[in-house]
């Protein structure tokens, strides 16, 4: 699939949003995608998998990791197509760490699956919690990178849509100044927000 297919996918299943909207990073914006929206169909997580997992096909790796919440059924499904283990992370007392219940070993290749990056912070916040286990890791997929290709995470990068979508910081956010109501989505806590 095209850029421009894959996007037309995720604008069909409403995905993108127009408002003005705290992203998860702390920052504003104007356009927000809904990541659950991508999940709500699985004949579309099915396809927006299988392009992913191409990307990966002929990388050698033990095991996918993604972290929760939206990450852990597309990581999970390009787990699936690739025949690779999965694995998920999530935030226990502000930090990063492997689901109770889960193991990886050191040397162990990884496979990190995000559905939407923005600040790369999540996926920093993996990396970090993989390198503590002294796991290996060979790359980074993303179904959508609004930092249209900004971060770098030092690992090779592969996305199925690059976006440039301005962001704001509170202070100057543009949709503040003009009192537009702000609208909180996503999964993650926020820390030391900033309304006007």
């Amino acid at each position: 699939m095209t850029e421009k297919e894959i996007e037309k996918l995720l604008s069909n299943c409403g995905a993108f949003l127009k408002g003005h909207f705290l992203l998860s990073s702390g920052r504003h914006s104007e356009y927000y995608i809904e990541k659950i929206k991508i999940i709500h169909e699985p004949d579309k997580v099915q396809k927006i998998c299988s392009e992913l997992a191409d990307k990966f096909k002929n990388f050698n790796f033990d095991v996918v990791i993604s972290p929760a919440m939206g990450g852990i059924v597309l990581g999970y499904e390009v787990a699936k197509i690739l025949a690779k283990k999965f694995i998920f992370t999530q935030r226990e007392n502000n930090k990063m760490t492997i689901r109770n219940g889960f193991e990886l070993h050191p040397d162990e290749k990884v496979l990190i699956i995000e559905d939407v990056m923005t600040t790369g912070r999540s996926v920093f916040e993996v990396i970090d919690c993989i390198k503590e286990k002294g796991a290996r890791i060979i790359g980074i997929g993303l179904i959508v990178d609004r930092s249209c290709g900004k971060v770098d995470f030092d690992f090779p990068t592969k996305s199925l849509l690059t976006l440039n979508i301005k962001t704001y910081q509170p202070e100057e956010c543009p949709l503040c100044k003009k009192n537009i109501p702000i609208t909180k989505p996503g999964s993650r806590k926020i820390y030391n927000t900033y309304r006007r």
